[in-house]
């Protein structure tokens, strides 16, 4: 068990900063990645931080996940539609927190459903960045697996 969690971000993230910033805020995903290095750092541990908008690289990253201490996946529009996305969450078997920026469920109806949910650890949500923040914590909060 190694002490590297993964940060993983879905689609549209990298456009944080100039997009909807009434909903998501005005920090940018480089912004997200040097809280989420702070973070990790008081925490001790070492973070594996990854955007895509692909569904199927998503995947990828979380399969890659295997054997770190955690995932804090903000799947953003994905957390709503993909099964894929939830089979590979549970078949990594890797402590998973799901972080939104927004408040998913003070949204639109379709956002309060999610795939991830019932197989993560945890949710955070409607903090913006310190969403983030918190699921580290979470992951730091989890005794380690053998």
């Amino acid at each position: 068990m190694s002490d590297t969690v993964h940060v993983l971000n879905g689609p549209n993230l990298n456009l944080l900063g100039t997009r909807e910033p009434g909903i998501y805020g005005a920090a940018t995903l480089a912004d997200v990645e040097a809280l989420c290095r702070a973070e990790g750092a008081q925490l001790g541990f070492d973070i594996v931080f990854r955007q895509t908008n692909s569904e199927g690289a998503l995947v990828d990253f979380i399969q890659e996940a295997r054997g770190a201490r955690g995932i804090v996946l903000n799947a953003a529009a994905y957390t709503h539609t993909s099964v894929a996305l939830r089979d590979a969450v549970s078949a990594v078997g890797v402590p998973t927190i799901e972080v939104h920026l927004s408040n998913v469920f003070a949204r639109e109806a379709f956002r309060h459903q999610s795939f991830l949910s019932p197989v993560a650890r945890g949710v955070i949500c409607g903090f913006g960045p310190q969403s983030y923040v918190l699921g580290l914590r979470a992951i730091a909060s989890l005794p380690p697996s053998s």
